[in-house]
């Protein structure tokens, strides 16, 4: 018997969002270790690289006259200004990894989401939720980055954010984090599964199954 003819299917777009430690990049990040088809999107910043960060790898850095050149040209799917420096997603960089049949991940807050969603209203958003506001402050006080005025920053900044749940199509609870991995590659294999990529990976397949013809020869 010959093997199923599949044909390539286009990547999906995922926004995923969550309260500072709350565990979204952890999860994110075992994901992608897991996960071969999984890109993350590669941001634009006109901050200066950090000793560790890489030029397209990390970020793709550029000047600021560039990226306000950029602006102009509609070249970004979502772009915002945080501490004095621009950050965006360009539409070319995401279009092509999902060409080339990628899933790719933006890791954004509810804000840029909203972005994403007028551009992009096909894109699956995830929201990554604590258990509870004691577990994330207790996980914030475990990282030991920030001081004890900036975490009541973040938790105040946290309920905030979770207020926006409702706009998004999926939410994951990091309780454990086992679990919650498992939930969210949960939600990107349901997705693949979705009929209308499904009708395209196996166009061949379902022409003979309705036509009523053998493909096995």
């Amino acid at each position: 018997m010959s093997l199923v003819q599949v044909n390539p299917a286009p990547g999906s777009l995922y926004v995923i969002s969550a309260p500072s430690g709350a565990g979204k990049t952890s999860l994110v990040s075992a994901l992608l270790e897991d996960d071969s088809h999984v890109r993350l999107s590669i941001s634009h910043t006109t901050r200066a690289p950090r000793s560790a960060e890489q030029p397209g790898v990390s970020y793709h850095f550029v000047d600021r006259p560039t990226f306000v050149s950029m602006i102009g040209q509609g070249a970004f799917m979502e772009h915002a200004e945080v501490f004095g420096n621009f950050y965006g997603t360009s539409h070319d960089s995401v279009n092509r990894a999902m060409e080339a049949g990628a899933d790719v991940i933006l890791e954004i807050d509810w804000q840029g989401a909203q972005q994403i969603r007028r551009t992009r209203p096909d894109c699956i958003t995830v929201f990554i939720l604590p258990p509870s506001l004691p577990a994330l402050k207790q996980r914030l006080q475990n990282r030991g980055q920030d001081s004890a005025e900036v975490i009541e920053r973040r938790l105040k900044e946290a309920s905030e954010e979770i207020s926006h749940y409702g706009e998004y199509d999926y939410l994951v609870v990091n309780e454990t984090f086992d679990v919650a991995l498992k939930d969210l590659k949960a939600i990107f294999r349901a997705e693949r599964l979705r009929r209308s990529l499904q009708q395209l990976r196996y166009e061949s397949v379902l022409s003979h199954l309705i036509s009523g013809t053998d493909n096995s020869a």
